[in-house]
């Protein structure tokens, strides 16, 4: 369970305020119109960011004072994190030693999450020699392997083209599915959300709101999120 309390985001003159639990295993897509906070709500959560009030617990344990890589988190970012010298396999063996002294069977699972997300054979090949879906696969490989029980989405997918974009966020479902994990995804396309969040946080003016059924807070939206869908 994720629970942030009193939570206050503060950026030069600018905050965001956040009291919500989201339970284990949930599916929740946050939206809200640009420069809102979304972005920023996942980078505290991962630890890249520190609260100016409040808590950010999981499973009632107050994440302050621990790194990002401490945190039960993984966080992929729109532009996939991939390390350009490195080989599609190397980067996916990142999520289980930065060192990349990899034995036998973690080699073996290396490549069994390739496979998984549809890369069997070009584990060889480096992020440059892949096409943006490819690379997306890759992140989402090395994520498989990490195991972390909570995945924060930072529109990972706004590069792809509508098509690509579907099979990602359908790939991005079997994983959570599979692995139990809990997952926060930040998009600008509201049917992303529609897609695969049971649950839906509204981020804006100042307010990251509670999670709401997604079909719902649609069929009913609140003002600011007419506002923010032009409707």
């Amino acid at each position: 369970m994720l629970t942030l309390e009193g939570l206050r985001l503060c950026w030069e003159g600018w905050s965001l305020s956040a009291e919500m639990t989201i339970g284990e295993g949930a599916r929740v897509g946050i939206l809200g119109p640009s420069g809102a906070g979304k972005s920023t709500l996942l980078s505290a959560i991962a630890g890249y960011l520190d609260p100016c009030e409040g808590r950010i617990l999981w499973k009632g344990q107050d994440l302050a004072g621990l790194a990002p890589a401490e945190r039960p988190v993984s966080m992929i970012f729109q532009d996939n994190n991939l390390f350009p010298h490195l080989t599609a396999a190397e980067n996916v063996g990142l999520g289980l030693r930065p060192d990349l002294r990899l034995s036998r069977d973690q080699k073996a699972a290396v490549e069994g999450a390739l496979e998984r997300v549809g890369l069997a054979g070009l584990g060889g090949r480096k992020p440059g020699q892949l096409s943006g879906g490819q690379a997306a696969r890759v992140t989402l490989a090395r994520t498989l392997l990490r195991r972390k029980p909570l995945i924060l989405l930072d529109e990972p997918f706004g590069a792809l083209g509508p098509a690509l974009r579907r099979e990602m966020l359908s790939l991005v479902d079997e994983l959570a599915e599979d692995t139990g994990a809990t997952l926060l995804m930040v998009s600008h396309e509201p049917n992303d959300a529609r897609a695969i969040a049971r649950e839906v946080v509204l981020v804006a003016d100042g307010l990251a709101h509670p999670p709401a059924p997604t079909e719902a807070i649609f069929a009913n939206p609140p003002a600011a999120l007419k506002d923010y869908l032009g409707t």
